[in-house]
């Protein structure tokens, strides 16, 4: 099958890329308005390329009138802000569309991409590749086997390292990124979900530039949360070995998992190729969660729903959001 791929400049194309070559299928076509893209000739060199996105869409309507040259999958690593422009202009040229999370910045956006979805009769997928993780199946599988009548508590931890890049580049503008919750933070929200089930409220204790701590409260779980990308937030045994710590403990014991995530990509596009893909309602519970959570006002936590790593920071407020059906 055919590929094409929106933002092939950035961090995350070259994982989508090399998952288009480990599955057998084409890079036929390729846009981004910064002309850093010599990563393309290792997957294919008879990829077109545009910085321009008109002519990149000119190019995929020709490339459809030609048959065996049309676009399947129309993949999105642009930007966050683009993603449901991009989305859209590939479901209306006739491909499924693969694209990086978060899928869109509210629910209401969400709402009108299923629309279009059912207009066009193509389907949208998100990658979420933290699912495929083999820490997050054994966690799973302990809570599944466990079956308790009350609640785990559990303590996740998500630090890494962004240099001064981050924040003078498209994801330190919330307006396009929609903030370090948003930007590094949606997978684990939607891990919780997948382990613990329905969310039944969310706490919001702080939110910065650089990091964001709070509270979840699931079916099976009691979540204190923390994020950041200062690397002042890493714990000591780790600085100056590695720029990245993710961590779950459950009940006390960790699940550590700051290592396995090199080949996600690929398994998340075989999934997909598969039919197995996660499409906008399986998403949807991580995208209202990051959207409830950026529209809160921080206030102070209470003593027992408050991540350790929150007494380092300045100041701390917390709001609870109790979600209903």
């Amino acid at each position: 099958m055919n590929f094409a791929l929106i933002g092939a400049a950035g961090y995350i194309a070259p994982r989508h890329m090399q998952a288009i070559k480990d599955t057998g299928h084409d890079l036929v076509a390729a846009y981004d308005i910064n002309d850093s893209v010599g990563i393309i000739d290792s997957i294919s060199t008879n990829c077109s390329f545009f910085t321009q996105f008109e002519y990149f869409l000119e190019d995929a309507w020709r490339l459809k009138r030609q048959g065996d040259r049309a676009i399947d999958y129309w993949v999105v690593c642009s930007p966050n802000h683009f993603h449901s422009a991009h989305i859209t202009a590939g479901l209306y040229l006739g491909c499924d569309v693969i694209c990086e999370k978060p899928l869109v910045s509210t629910p209401e956006q969400l709402d009108e991409l299923r629309c279009i979805e059912e207009e066009t009769g193509r389907r949208v997928y998100s990658i979420m590749q933290l699912r495929h993780h083999p820490a997050i199946h054994e966690l799973r599988d302990k809570v599944l086997a466990e079956q308790i009548e009350g609640q785990y508590d559990v303590e996740l931890t998500y630090i890494t390292v962004r240099g001064p890049w981050y924040l003078a580049s498209w994801k330190g503008d919330p307006r396009k990124s929609f903030g370090v919750m948003s930007e590094i933070g949606i997978h684990f929200f939607d891990m919780l979900h997948v382990i613990f089930g329905e969310l039944k409220a969310q706490v919001l204790h702080y939110h910065g530039e650089h990091k964001a701590a709070g509270y979840l409260e699931y079916e099976k779980a009691r979540v204190r949360w923390f994020l950041s990308i200062d690397a002042e937030d890493l714990p000591e045994r780790v600085r100056g070995q590695h720029s990245t710590y993710r961590s779950v403990t459950c009940d006390g014991e960790e699940f550590e998992f700051s290592s396995g995530f090199t080949d996600l990509h690929t398994v998340s596009y075989r999934e997909i190729l598969a039919g197995r893909g996660f499409g906008i309602e399986t998403v949807r519970h991580c995208l209202e969660t990051v959207y409830g959570l950026g529209q809160a006002i921080p206030e102070p936590p209470r003593e027992d729903e408050a991540h350790p790593q929150l007494g380092n920071l300045s100041s701390s407020r917390t709001i609870v959001t109790h979600l209903g059906r």
